[in-house]
This record gives C-alpha cells, sequence and structure tokens, in this order.
C-alpha cells in the first residue's frame, strides 16, 4: 500500500511540525476521553440492566474500545 504526502513548503518547518504535534495529542486525548465516558456509563450499570442490553461485563473495556477508536 503506498501512502502519498502532500506538503507544502512551510509543512516542514518546525513550527508546522509542532503544529501538527499538539493536533494529534488533542485528537488523542479527546479519544481517550470518549473512551473514559463510555467505560464509566457501562461500569455504571447494573448486572440486570446490561443483560437487557446485550453486554457482559467483562466486554466492556473491548466495547468502550471500539466506540472511542474504531468508529
Amino acid at each position: 500500500m503506498a501512502n502519498t504526502a502532500t506538503f507544502t513548503r512551510e509543512g516542514f518547518g518546525l513550527s508546522a511540525r509542532i503544529a501538527t504535534l499538539v493536533t494529534r495529542v488533542k485528537e488523542a486525548y479527546a479519544l481517550r476521553a470518549e473512551y473514559n465516558r463510555t467505560y464509566s456509563e457501562l461500569q455504571g450499570l447494573s448486572d440486570r440492566e446490561l443483560n437487557d442490553i446485550g453486554v457482559r461485563r467483562c466486554d466492556i473495556k473491548d466495547i468502550a474500545r471500539e466506540h472511542a477508536y474504531c468508529s
């Protein structure tokens, strides 16, 4: 699989690289916050409520990860 990078001349500068890093860190932080929110909400449900929606308690981490990182 080939990847093509298209950069402008200022895309290679230090300030552009720092800006890209800051953007990636913010995106990672937002994804982690979404994971934590989903995980906490599911953990807060009772076993009966989880059973009603067809979720096993041992699957909560996988569900939260898929929701935050794969959707």
